[in-house]
């Protein structure tokens, strides 16, 4: 073979080569990714000729299902309207979806490779889409929303030990049945109500953060609950005066007492002692720094940790003031299912599990053709997780946290008072919890946007307590059996 002939053969083999890799790349390695784009409207075209999975709640409620339309086609409904809003989302052939609906878009539309639906297909069968079966509590969902009382704000509460997310609740939410009438009206809103904020709001945490500081402290062995530490206002933290609420001034006290008195100084001394470096490695095992792995959009999930100019920043950034970090100040902005899930891991002798809004995915023969479990990650060692539990039970029992406390159960949680703007004493309240503290069934994290004077005990607390009570029913009630 002469060589001008053997350059033309590989030229013509690697065009080839190229051929097939760009086509397997679209119809193969990213079909899924396509299918899934919500831009792409062949996708919903085709999609609505599919009679599209029912969406329900964790007692059989049906959230989301499709009706017949004109021609052969389906739409969607959402019998409860606006209840779960933001985590069931929507879909629609003009707006694309939302929520639930997108992330799993797939099984709702009965797009699965196994046999049984190739033979399916084969037979000439009418595709459908299996039911998506959330882990979602409507009786809680509806306590959630009336605690807010159209406060804007976030409540969301998941089972410690599976991860199954119990309630989701942003406010302000909208009616998804309303949503192709009024999208535009929507997004124009200063208010934002198709934003979710238990998963996209990125705010300060205030000292609910110092939980997070507490951990690190003790699982790391240099500190213990009955450390002593100066609590001394005005104290140095990074070269410049610190604060305690109210101007309060402390001895040496230990961290319990610390913790229960929510004082600034001592948990940024204990913050810079630890250093930049082991406080990155414990808010890592704890998930800031990473989208939470919740099944859901990843555009509707946001990072929470050190934010500068629209960017997350290296858990070891010189811009960060790692004392005032600490105690949930700084450039620190959080999600409430990321607090959230600060109080499951503790709740769960320190291993944290991945949440999840699926509990299991049915076939329209009522097969499962899924039973979700997610997996879970050691945050911190058992013993770790036991003393910060009974250091926030503290706060509960006589700190700042007493308008949690529940008849018959242990409760233990931590405030939070994010100061957003001290001339108008406008703040962020803030309340994460568990209960109950010896065999825990539910953590919770409760936030409430610009509070006009309003404290994490007052004001977000008792939003708390009265979900806890729904969720643990007669055992919130003093009826421990």
């Amino acid at each position: 073979m002469t060589t001008p002939i053997l350059r033309l053969y590989l030229l013509v083999v690697v065009l080839f080569g190229l051929l097939i890799a760009f086509t397997s790349r679209w119809t193969v390695f990213e079909a899924q990714a396509l299918r899934d784009e919500p831009s792409n409207r062949r996708a919903l075209l085709e999609e609505l000729r599919i009679h599209r999975g029912l969406i329900k709640a964790d007692d059989g409620t049906a959230l989301a299902r499709s009706v017949p339309a004109a021609a052969g086609t389906f739409r969607r409904t959402y019998p409860v309207g606006p209840l779960f809003s933001h985590a069931v989302g929507y879909s629609y052939i003009s707006l694309g979806r939302a929520g639930l609906e997108q992330s799993r878009n797939s099984p709702l539309i009965g797009a699965r490779d196994d046999v049984t639906s190739i033979f399916d297909q084969l037979r000439g069968r009418r595709r459908e889409g299996d039911d998506v079966i959330t882990t979602l509590d409507p009786k809680a969902q509806r306590v959630a929303l009336n605690a807010l009382a159209g406060r804007r704000g976030a409540v969301v509460a998941l089972e410690p030990t599976t991860g199954r997310v119990r309630v989701m609740a942003s406010v302000p939410g909208f009616d998804p049945n309303q949503v192709p009438h009024e999208f535009r009206a929507l997004n124009r809103q200063t208010d934002s109500p198709l934003f979710n904020r238990v998963t996209q709001a990125s705010y300060p945490p205030g000292s609910t953060f110092k939980v997070v500081t507490d951990i690190a402290a003790i699982d790391s062995g240099r500190y213990t609950p009955d450390s002593a530490v100066s609590g001394r206002n005005n104290k140095l933290i990074g070269g410049v005066p610190l604060q305690n609420d109210g101007g309060e001034d402390f001895g040496s006290i230990d961290l319990t007492t610390a913790l229960t008195k929510s004082v600034n100084t001592v948990w940024a001394e204990v913050a810079e002692t630890l250093g930049k470096g082991l406080m990155a490695k414990y808010m890592t095992r704890l998930g800031f720094y990473a989208k939470p792995p919740l099944d859901y959009p990843s555009g509707e999930r946001r990072a929470s940790g050190e934010w500068k100019d629209g960017a997350l920043l290296s858990p070891t950034s010189r811009f960060i003031d790692v004392g005032r970090m600490g105690i949930g100040q700084d450039r620190l902005a959080v999600t409430p299912l990321q607090m959230a899930m600060v109080a499951a891991a503790v709740a769960n002798d320190g291993k944290l599990v991945a949440p999840h809004l699926t509990r299991r995915i049915v076939d329209p023969d009522g097969r499962v053709v899924d039973d979700v479990s997610t997996p879970s990650t050691r945050a911190m060692r058992k013993s770790t997780a036991d003393s910060v539990a009974q250091m926030m039970s503290q706060v509960v029992k006589e700190g700042t946290g007493t308008a949690a406390a529940l008849s018959g159960v242990d409760v233990a949680g931590k405030t939070g008072t994010a100061e957003i703007d001290p001339s108008t004493d406008t703040n962020q309240p803030w309340f994460i919890a568990f209960a109950p503290i010896d065999k825990p069934k539910i953590a919770i994290a409760v936030t409430v946007e610009r509070s006009q004077g309003g404290f994490g005990g007052t004001v977000a607390a008792p939003v708390a307590k009265q979900v806890l009570e729904t969720l643990l029913g007669d055992q919130a009630k003093g009826n421990s059996g």
